[in-house]
């Protein structure tokens, strides 16, 4: 579960490359999930939390970013490597969020946009874009969806 899509997977090991030079630790925990993997994962949330919970924090099999082999989950020691949202306010989270478009990636679900992007805050998971996109989402401080046109 930590493979990426060669180009993403290019990028992204840029960036973290980058973050430990400047002293932060940016740990990978899930990136490639299989149809079988996030089929698993959803109904393990559905069960625990009930299916409308879930749906707010975790995609469905065949709609989850994960199977498209272009993010990742990351964390940090700072967080004890889990996914939490006070991930957004560590220092390798805020270094994260204010340098990943450098490499193409965005924080795919950020804070205050749940509305439009569907899902909860999650400092941990990031997109690959492109340098492009990437710089256009963050200048912007829009979501990806936002970007593609897909709401007003």
């Amino acid at each position: 579960m930590r493979y990426m899509r060669s180009v993403a997977a290019e990028y992204f090991h840029a960036m973290i490359e980058a973050a430990a030079l400047e002293g932060h630790e940016i740990g990978i925990r899930t990136a490639y999930r299989s149809y079988a993997q996030q089929r698993d994962i959803f109904n393990g949330f559905a069960a625990r939390d009930g299916a409308e919970a879930a749906n707010k924090y975790s995609a469905r099999p065949g709609q989850s970013e994960h199977q498209t082999g272009l993010c990742a989950d990351v964390s940090s020691p700072s967080v004890n490597y889990q996914m939490t949202t006070q991930y957004g306010d560590a220092p390798e989270g805020k270094w994260l969020a204010e340098h990943a478009h450098l490499y193409g990636f965005i924080i795919r679900f950020p804070l205050g946009k749940e509305d439009i992007t569907g899902y909860q805050y999650e400092p941990w998971h990031v997109r690959f874009v492109g340098t492009e996109a990437a710089a256009v989402i963050y200048e912007k401080g829009i979501t990806l969806e936002e970007y593609l046109g897909a709401v007003d």
